[in-house]
């Protein structure tokens, strides 16, 4: 290669690093806001809604500033946004099932953004054993008017791991750590209180979407401010 084309080459490269870190930094400050924080659970409100779902909304105006104009992009806005509104929804108790339908809402637009190819069908075979041996573990748990939402959502985030893993990169440890996120956050709701598990639910969470937001970058033609 040329030297001097090389050399353009790094520094375009650079300059997108630091607008990538630029644009990332209000949502690492939000998570560290949430974290400082840590309103108690058992005083919902407004404003800790609003400190729970910053850091994802700022992914949503991250991938706004770097990967702006693509279909893959907006499916990612749209479920960074559903996802927000189901951080405030599972804020009070009263609206967990509408958290819930609006978790699944994004979880289907992962999954429409990651698209169908490659299929890996013995990927599709191993998520469906896991989920059914991980939900058959939580159903002996569960209230009988759970069990059908409870199940409709285990379905939705199982197709979303499928797909998520299938892509590969940071897409692929976004799905599994979401996935994980959701299957400690249930255990501790319907089966048994597990020690740190908001802790554990939250951080593996803010991880899975902000690697997923990180996988709008794989294409280039990041826009440069």
């Amino acid at each position: 290669m040329d030297p001097r084309k090389e050399e353009l080459t790094l520094k375009t490269l650079l300059v997108q690093h630091q607008q990538v870190l630029r644009w990332l930094s209000p949502f690492i400050l939000t998570c560290s806001i949430y974290f400082l924080v840590w309103i108690p659970e058992d005083q919902p409100s407004f404003l800790s809604a609003l400190v729970k779902c910053l850091p994802v909304l700022c992914l949503a105006v991250f991938l706004w500033a770097v990967a702006p104009g693509r279909a893959y992009t907006w499916l990612l806005q749209g479920a960074l946004v559903c996802s927000a509104v189901g951080d405030a929804c599972l804020i009070w108790p009263e609206t967990f099932l509408h958290g819930t339908a609006a978790f699944a809402a994004a979880h289907v637009l992962y999954f429409w953004a990651f698209g169908l190819s490659p299929l890996k069908l013995g990927l599709l075979l191993f998520t469906i054993v896991v989920s059914v041996a991980y939900y058959s573990l939580l159903l002996l748990h569960l209230e009988p008017n759970m069990v059908q939402p409870v199940g409709a959502y285990s379905l939705v985030l199982t197709t979303m791991l499928w797909r998520g893993m299938a892509q590969g990169g940071s897409a692929s440890w976004g799905a599994l750590l979401f996935a994980f996120s959701d299957g400690v956050l249930a255990w501790d709701n319907f089966a048994q209180p597990l020690l740190y598990a908001r802790l554990l639910t939250m951080t593996t969470y803010y991880a899975a979407q902000v690697l997923i937001a990180l996988s709008a970058l794989r294409s280039p033609g990041l826009k440069m401010h």
